[in-house]
């Protein structure tokens, strides 16, 4: 297999660390993967959650790797990922604030977030991850919410692809958009990648609440979007039900996005740019 140009492979990394310098745009990045807990996998589904409008990606892959016993896979070391440590709730153990969860019976990954990812650093974050998909033959789901202030009882879903990801969303039964849009943040510069590199991709935009986090909506994506895509059966009962909740633990990273509103991955109607 050929090795890009603009990729130099570390030849002192373990074969548990994907690690690379990014050359040929004026500036250096450093990036790797580093497997924690090796898994079986084939051919994944790959779940991305980084925090956008409403939350919704964000809450969708938390309660995925929750509910389905996920294990703490890999941890991703970028210079596009703000250099914090996190911690939870009856653990002692830092962690790093973007990992990666495996499933290995559900041919599942998750890219679990707990902080922005700039867009500005994107393509970095990007090279990053592919190189960690790629390795994997994994097929990347991008979530993302279409903000609306007054959503219907059931918030709409629209599905989109790249390459293979077009006939994939297709074969799922997800409805094609109604209007032209576009998906802008950390997901949206994930998906301009998909197609710049041709690979296969899906993405899912629901409709959600702009103000606050949004259970509902990422029921949503679960249950019209992920399992159909991904081939999986998620219990999402205590999702509403649990809404105060999240909304209580999710509030301050919300406020964080809309400060940071650039920073914040959405899709937009097209005609908001005409």
């Amino acid at each position: 297999m050929g090795v890009d140009p603009g990729i130099i492979l570390d030849p002192e990394a373990s074969t548990a660390t994907r690690h690379f310098t990014s050359i040929g745009t004026g500036c250096s990045t450093m990036a790797d993967v580093r497997v924690r807990t090796p898994v079986e996998l084939d051919e994944p589904t790959m779940v991305e959650g980084l925090p956008g409008v409403g939350l919704v990606g964000k809450i969708a892959t938390d309660h995925l790797i929750a509910s389905l016993d996920m294990v703490h896979h890999a941890n991703l070391h970028c210079d596009s990922i703000p250099p914090v440590a996190m911690y939870e709730e009856g653990a002692g153990e830092l962690q790093t604030p973007v990992r990666l969860y495996a499933a290995p019976e559900e041919d599942l990954l998750a890219l679990r977030s707990d902080v922005p990812v700039s867009p500005a650093a994107a393509r970095a974050f990007a090279d990053c991850l592919d190189e960690h998909l790629d390795g994997n033959a994994a097929f990347p789901v991008y979530l993302s919410g279409i903000p609306r202030e007054a959503v219907d009882e059931v918030p709409s879903l629209y599905g989109v692809g790249v390459s293979e990801g077009v006939d994939r969303v297709a074969d799922a039964g997800i409805d094609e958009p109604t209007e032209a849009g576009i998906v802008s943040g950390p997901t949206g510069a994930l998906l301009n990648h998909a197609i710049e590199s041709e690979s296969s991709a899906a993405g899912l935009v629901v409709e959600t609440d702009p103000r606050f986090p949004d259970p509902g909506s990422a029921r949503v994506l679960i249950k019209q979007g992920i399992e159909p895509l991904a081939g999986v059966e998620v219990s999402v009962e205590n999702l509403v039900e649990r809404a105060d909740e999240i909304q209580d633990a999710r509030e301050r990273l919300a406020k964080r996005m809309q400060e940071a509103d650039e920073e914040s991955t959405q899709a937009q109607p097209l005609r908001m740019y005409q």
